[in-house]
């Protein structure tokens, strides 16, 4: 990659635009490699989708006991399988963080050795935090239901209570427009407590930080960010699903050719139900790199307004990472130079005098 091309991406604090613009620029210039990155754990979440809807499928149709035996579980393990692809995601997106941030710094190359190198080193801490960080997504999604369940009573109260003193047509439209408040406010509550942990792996493949210390990161960080965590997320959703459309179309009609009822999944062949199930997962895989990117940039983008990160990133590149003299910062280094911290100097304390004078 030329310097020209390296200087295309300048460090600057994004907005939700930009963000989405730099990542697709990014997913667009390392397509292949991306895809290979992140095709390992989407196939675990793939086989766990697909051992699911099979077992699932076979339990509503079957009516003998040794069958209910079989897939009961079955559907048990293709799920425990899929949420394991899911924790493998979230421990490949610190990899992949750590493999851009090198790419920013030093101009190396988006590599799919590098990017598991790295999650190699740090695979049983990556692993214990990406459990925690999904029990807190789940948690999330627990706070945003309540809070959509709470404002859904209070519009309906009211709507309930125009129905008696207003025309018609008013609590329908204070109704239409509750429904939109509500959704508005529960996903932003979503999003506000989800953001809270996005930045974990990140933070302990960039700076080379220990689990624990990592979540407090994440929570002093991510500050302002539901905003594009949301822009986000919405986008890369929309696309996965036009994705998945322009797949399922076809098979819609090729099903519909050889007789195959599509609207009714209990009456789908073994080859129809696998495929549909397939697909949904390849789709993931085109567009889980997106996701991926948008995260990490998004992280850079958090210390770049919060840390001046840009400066420390064009001084490391000029100046290369400064030497250890025992000094403790409240920020993370442009880049740790080991992915695991190395232990703390056993002796006496090393001269920091630059001749060697006492």
């Amino acid at each position: 990659m030329s310097d020209a091309t390296f200087n295309q991406l300048p460090l600057a604090p994004l907005g939700a635009g930009d963000l989405i613009d730099r990542a697709v620029r990014l997913y667009r210039r390392h397509l292949f490699v991306l895809i290979q990155t992140a095709s390992p754990p989407v196939i675990v979440v793939a086989a766990g989708w697909i051992g699911l809807s099979i077992s699932v499928r076979q339990l509503f149709q079957s009516s003998e006991t040794s069958d209910v035996l079989l897939y009961a579980p079955l559907a048990l393990i293709s799920g425990f399988v899929g949420i394991v692809g899911y924790l493998f995601t979230l421990v490949v997106m610190g990899g992949a963080t750590r493999t851009l941030v090198a790419h920013l710094l030093r101009n190396d190359p988006v590599s799919l050795r590098a990017t598991y190198r790295a999650v190699r080193d740090r695979f049983w801490g990556l692993l214990a935090s990406s459990v925690v960080v999904l029990l807190w997504i789940w948690l999330a999604g627990m706070g945003a239901a309540t809070t959509l369940y709470f404002v859904f009573i209070i519009v309906g109260v009211i709507i309930m209570l125009l129905a008696t003193i207003a025309p018609p047509w008013l609590p329908a439209i204070i109704g239409a427009v509750g429904v939109i408040i509500s959704l508005g406010v529960g996903f932003w509550v979503f999003f506000f407590i989800v953001g809270r942990v996005a930045y974990v792996p990140q933070i302990m493949l960039v700076e080379g930080r220990g689990v624990f210390e990592s979540f407090g990161r994440s929570f002093t960080l991510a500050r302002g960010n539901v905003r594009r965590l949301m822009a986000m997320t919405l986008f890369t959703t929309f696309a996965a699903y036009s994705a998945l459309m322009v797949l399922l179309i076809p098979l819609g009609w090729i099903g519909y050719l050889t007789g195959v009822n599509v609207w009714n999944s209990a009456q789908w062949p073994a080859w129809y139900s696998i495929s549909y199930s397939v697909l949904g997962p390849i789709s993931s895989i085109l567009l889980t790199p997106v996701w991926m990117l948008g995260l990490s940039l998004l992280y850079v983008d958090e210390r770049v307004r919060h840390e001046g990160y840009d400066i420390e990133l064009m001084a490391a590149r000029q100046l290369g990472e400064l030497p250890d003299v025992d000094v403790t910062s409240p920020f993370g280094t442009a880049l740790s130079s080991t992915v695991t911290p190395p232990p703390p100097p056993v002796g006496p304390r090393p001269s920091t005098n630059i001749l060697n004078l006492t």
